[in-house]
């Protein structure tokens, strides 16, 4: 009969991992503990990690369909950022003839979006470009004509934005009445 030695270092590791693997303890026999790495904690969004374009609506509203623009809000950052609240558009007539219009996404809810490097979550903005009781030329009327606007993340400073249209080019936020209806972001 061979004598009876101790286990090596390496066998009982080796052990430990297998039983670990397993769901056991390798010293006790007890359920192993989950052991999961902490959550990175993941910053807010702001003026400093993201980009943000305020797209105009490419087609006209008509009497029972707004039109919808679109804010994008892009993460320039090397890190992961969460957009959580209300964000604030605030458009003002080029010309200071009308009130400015403002509106934020709190009433479609203001849900977390998080945002990966380099990723992009989009939000809605529907409203009236036109004004129905006009003529055929009656965009020219509305009280707002707004070639920049301010966009506010939730807890951060208003930033200008020039607007643009689909293709990039320079245009026109032209606002009929107050009823500007900003959504909630999604990813």
């Amino acid at each position: 009969m061979r004598p009876r030695t101790a286990p090596s270092a390496t066998v009982l590791l080796l052990t430990g991992l297998a039983l670990a693997a397993c769901g056991t303890r390798a010293d006790s026999g007890a359920p192993a503990a989950e052991v999961s790495p902490a959550p990175a904690r993941v910053g807010a969004c702001t003026a400093g990690t993201t980009a943000v374009r305020f797209l105009a609506a490419a087609v006209h509203a008509t009497a029972s369909q707004p039109a919808v623009a679109r804010v994008e809000v892009t993460n320039t950052s090397g890190a992961p950022c969460t957009l959580t609240g209300a964000t604030r558009l605030t458009a003002r007539d080029d010309q200071d003839k009308a009130a400015p219009v403002e509106t934020d996404n709190s009433a479609a809810g203001t849900g977390a979006v998080d945002l990966r490097p380099r990723a992009t979550a989009v939000a809605d903005v529907g409203y009236t470009d036109l004004n129905f009781e006009g003529t055929a030329s009656a965009r020219e009327v509305c009280p707002v004509q707004a070639s920049r606007v301010e966009i506010a993340l939730p807890g951060d400073v208003a930033r200008t934005v020039e607007v643009t249209g689909a293709d990039g080019a320079p245009a026109v936020f032209s606002v009929c009445g107050d009823g500007v209806r900003f959504g909630a972001f999604r990813a």
